[in-house]
């Protein structure tokens, strides 16, 4: 990925030095505005799946802790925009090490929290709140990454790949130990998107995609119990009994028709027969009460975001900027395909979040997170570009 050098004239008008508001003048509105309107249909969506069945008294604690959750989302993505992203290259490892401690941490009985099954160590509970640090985690991998592969020249050789690779795993070895296999395959994603762009040789990429498969099937699954690795290979076969998530899901969006049913009319979403409905399956409730025509509205939404991050990826002013949009594009891109696909009987059911559109705090404030440092990369890329040059 390349950036054209401005003439010096152009320099100048594009980047003032005497005017500490020259960023703003590239702002990129449309990203921001793709974000927060998804997080928009959040709120109605999640509010519809949680307010229960009582139609006089209805429960609003799900819909206001959404609300919270967007808010203090879109402030870290305005804060973030007003930092340079270049800066945080100074604190990459401090970061990181920070992320790994959570993570540490969040295995503890007694600190970190368990699913329902008493399986899973993923959260931080306080009070009705709660923190899945694997999910800020992605972006402090995603710096690292970026720091890391900035710093490689040409075509990225077995010594630079070991490094790369010692990063990517530091996190998820520790999301093995919980063990959450649906959040591992996001940072594998992300890993494999930036070593694409970090110039790794397609031979090294195909043994490590061999490698990866192998290693699920060798080390992660045995570790799953009997219900959990149903649940990853029902897609696979439509009369195992562990599809009744995705059957109830295909009804409902089957429901919806064209137009959908109506805010708060689906009746799938009033009886409560989807599962997770308000986490990993939310489409559900798009694609139930807002029909053919809100979902293919909420896949532009997120189509055009996609594009935008892909774009400034292209034209960012170095290379910490580009595989910092690269980690944040793969993420979105795996997600996004991973959550709908898995509502649809596509994919396998992993309890991967639908960024800006699934309940929960660490997911929205996350992607938040993620757009911001997107369009800090979008407002300095002259800035960079210039200096870069020097």
């Amino acid at each position: 990925m390349a950036f054209t050098m401005p003439s010096t004239r152009e320099q100048k008008k594009l980047n003032p030095r005497s005017d500490p508001h020259a960023p703003w003048f590239h702002l990129d509105p449309v990203i921001a505005v793709c974000a927060v309107v998804l997080s928009a249909i959040s709120v109605f969506v999640v509010f519809s799946a949680t307010r229960g069945r009582d139609f006089e008294d209805f429960d609003t604690s799900f819909r206001d802790r959404q609300l919270l959750f967007v808010a203090v989302g879109i402030g870290i993505m305005v804060v973030l925009t007003t930092i340079d992203y270049r800066l945080l290259q100074r604190w990459v490892w401090g970061i990181y090490a920070g992320a790994l401690g959570l993570l540490v941490l969040v295995l503890i009985p007694g600190v970190g929290s368990t699913d329902a099954s008493g399986a899973v160590y993923s959260w931080f509970r306080f009070g009705s709140f709660s923190l899945q640090p694997s999910e800020p985690a992605k972006l402090a991998m995603v710096l690292a990454l970026a720091w890391w592969l900035s710093r490689r020249e040409g075509e990225l050789d077995l010594f630079g790949l070991g490094v790369s690779l010692l990063i990517a795993a530091g996190p998820m070895a520790l999301i093995y130990l919980q063990p959450d296999v649906g959040t591992m395959l996001v940072y594998a994603s992300i890993t494999g998107g930036m070593l694409l762009v970090g110039r790794i040789a397609l031979q090294h990429m195909a043994v490590l995609a061999v490698a990866g498969v192998t290693a699920v099937y060798l080390f992660f699954l045995p570790k799953l119990g009997a219900f959990q690795r149903r649940r990853l290979t029902a897609f696979l076969d439509p009369s195992i009994d562990a599809n009744y998530n995705v059957e109830q899901s295909q009804i409902a969006i089957g429901n919806g028709g064209l137009s959908g049913t109506g805010f708060g009319k689906g009746s799938q979403t009033n009886s409560g027969l989807v599962p997770e409905q308000h986490t990993d399956f939310i489409f559900t409730v798009i694609g139930e009460e807002l029909g053919f025509i809100g979902g293919i509205f909420t896949l532009a939404l997120f189509g055009t975001l996609i594009l935008r991050v892909y774009r400034t990826a292209i034209i960012a002013g170095d290379r910490f900027g580009s595989l910092v949009c690269v980690g944040v594009l793969s993420m979105f891109v795996f997600q996004v395909f991973q959550s709908i696909g898995m509502t649809m009987g596509i994919m396998p059911v992993t309890g991967i979040p639908l960024p800006f559109i699934s309940y929960g705090g660490s997911s929205a404030i996350t992607s938040f997170a993620g757009i911001g440092l997107v369009i800090s990369v979008h407002m300095r890329r002259y800035m960079a570009a210039i200096d870069v040059s020097r």
